[in-house]
Order: structure tokens, then C-alpha cells, then sequence
């Protein structure tokens, strides 16, 4: 955890949960209903993942697949209670030894949903370059601030700060994503090419990022893909008809809800909860379960 002001208001937020009951209550109700917890990781320590891994094993929780999830959709299985399915955003070079090790080695399945291109470049991912250069004082922009313009712009400005930086590589690389696809327990999805805001982008660059992306992974891996993850969480129903176009089968937003009997049937707008990977193990627990979202008040607090 780091300490920042925000983190430890979490924290003690967190313990007040805990020890006032109510994350065991949300627990008891998780396991004897219909529902499924899906989880967004992006770059866990293995510390963090194996820990969140451990909780939810010991209190009863059962791991499911994407494919596992695309079965129950179909009515091929019977929805489980208090299921649990765990996704990462980006592809982070740190998922190989952090996350896919622990995977294996407690064999639960997971999905991770992988931006191309900075893994074929073996590139640092391009809001990695507006915080350093934030950082070194090359520049004042916050990368709030490029997500709410057009992706033109965007890349035309990202292009101009990394002619003046040189990071090291943060993607797993093609090597590391054919290795770690000869797990059972762990798949690949697409999250685009560069990972822009794929609402502000033109007909053309949208569909490319979707179908280009998918392209490319199947080429590498010599398998299907069938799930995508929306970049930041922010799709249009331009996004959804492209994503059926280029025949993928599911897809996950960033809404923090549970996956239901009711909403399952929404494939291409799946919710997750998002873990925040540098507060604490309490914090992650209420979002594990749900209550941490469960407060709109707390939801605004990231």
C-alpha cells in the first residue's frame, strides 16, 4: 500500500467495513445466490494477487473461465453461486511472474485482455510517457486531459513526447504472451491496439483498434479470440456492433456490478469490479465483494 492521504482513508473506510460485519454479511449473501464476482486487475504485486486469491478460496468462492462464462450464457451450464472470474487490462509485463505463476500454481483461470502494439514494440504504454514528462517537467498535462480529446490529437501529441523520452519496455512481450499461452488456466482477449478512448475516435480507427487487435493476438497465439475489454470503460453502441462484426463473443466494461442471471444476457457489456492495486489488502476486500461499490459516495473516491 502506499501511503497517500487517500489510500489510508480507504484503509480506515475499509476497516470500518470489516470489523462492523458487513463485508461478512455481503460475503454469506454472495455464496447462496446466483451471481458472478469478476474482478479487473492490471498490474497486481504477486503479494497482492496471491493474497486476494487466498481470501476468496478460504472463504468458499469458486473460480470460473471466460469460457466457462460464455457456457453459462448460453444456458450450457447452470449459473453457479458465488462464482468468481479474474481478468487484467493492458498485458503488464509483470503478469507473467506475478499473476500467471499463481495462477498455475493454485490453478484458477484467468482472462487477460492485451494491448498489442506495445508488446510487439516492446514499448512502455503511452500514458506511462504524459506522467514522466508531467514528472520531469517536460509538460503540464495530465492524461485526464488527453483522454477527453480526439485521438488524432492524442497520438499526435503522445508522438511529440515520446521523441523526447526513453522508457523501458512495461508490456510482456510476444515471447512471454506464447509461453503463457500454453497454460490451461490462462487466456488472452483483446483491449485494442494502442489503447485509445475508443468513443473519441473516428468509424475508421475504432474499427480498427477492435479488429486489428484481434487479428494480430490470433496470429501470434495460432488460437481464437473471443473477449474484449473496453479501454477505460468507455465503449458506445458504435463499439458493441463493431465488437459483433469482427466476431468476438463477449466483452467487460468497468460498471462495478455483479454478473447476474439478468444482466448476463447483456454479453457485450459485462461489469467488473476494478481493483486498485497500490491500497490496501482491506480496501481490495470490500471491492472484492462488492462493498466498497455498494457506497456511491466511497465509488467516487479513487
Amino acid at each position: 500500500m502506499k501511503f497517500t492521504v487517500r489510500n489510508i482513508l480507504g484503509y480506515l473506510v475499509s476497516i470500518v467495513f470489516l470489523s462492523s460485519g458487513l463485508v461478512s454479511i455481503k460475503r454469506k449473501k454472495l455464496l447462496n445466490n446466483c451471481c458472478i464476482i469478476s474482478l479487473c486487475f492490471h498490474n497486481p504485486s504477486k503479494k497482492l494477487f496471491l493474497s486476494c486469491i487466498r481470501w476468496l478460496k478460504n472463504k468458499g468462492f469458486n473460480f470460473i473461465s471466460t469460457n466457462e462464462l460464455l457456457a453459462i450464457a448460453k444456458g450450457e451450464l447452470d449459473f453457479p453461486m458465488g462464482a468468481v472470474l479474474i481478468t487484467f487490462d493492458d498485458g503488464w509485463r509483470g503478469n507473467k511472474d506475478y499473476v500467471a505463476t499463481v495462477a498455475n500454481e493454485l490453478k484458477v483461470p484467468i482472462t487477460i485482455f492485451a494491448s498489442i502494439e506495445p508488446i510487439e514494440k516492446g514499448d512502455a504504454y503511452w500514458w506511462s510517457y504524459i506522467k514522466v514528462a508531467n514528472s520531469r517537467n517536460i509538460l503540464n498535462t495530465p492524461v485526464a486531459t488527453l483522454k477527453k480529446i480526439n485521438n488524432t490529437e492524442r497520438n499526435s501529441f503522445i508522438k511529440k513526447v515520446k521523441n523526447r523520452l526513453l522508457l523501458s519496455p512495461e508490456a510482456l512481450s510476444v515471447q512471454d504472451l506464447r509461453e503463457m499461452n500454453t497454460s490451461k488456466y490462462v487466456t488472452f482477449g483483446s483491449h485494442t491496439v494502442t489503447h485509445p478512448i475508443l468513443t473519441m475516435c473516428t468509424n475508421q480507427e475504432s474499427f480498427f483498434e477492435i479488429t486489428e487487435s484481434k487479428n494480430k493476438i490470433q496470429l501470434l497465439l495460432d488460437t481464437p479470440v473471443d473477449g474484449f475489454a473496453y479501454p477505460n470503460g468507455e465503449f458506445s453502441l458504435r463499439e458493441v456492433n463493431y465488437l459483433k462484426k469482427a466476431g468476438y463473443k463477449f466483452a467487460f466494461t468497468t460498471t462495478p456490478k455483479l454478473i447476474t442471471e439478468k444482466n448476463i444476457t447483456d454479453i457485450f457489456t459485462l461489469p467488473r469490479f476494478g481493483m486498485l492495486e497500490d491500497a490496501s489488502f482491506a480496501e481490495n476486500i470490500c471491492r472484492m465483494t462488492g462493498v466498497w461499490f455498494d457506497n456511491k459516495l466511497l465509488y467516487k473516491i479513487k
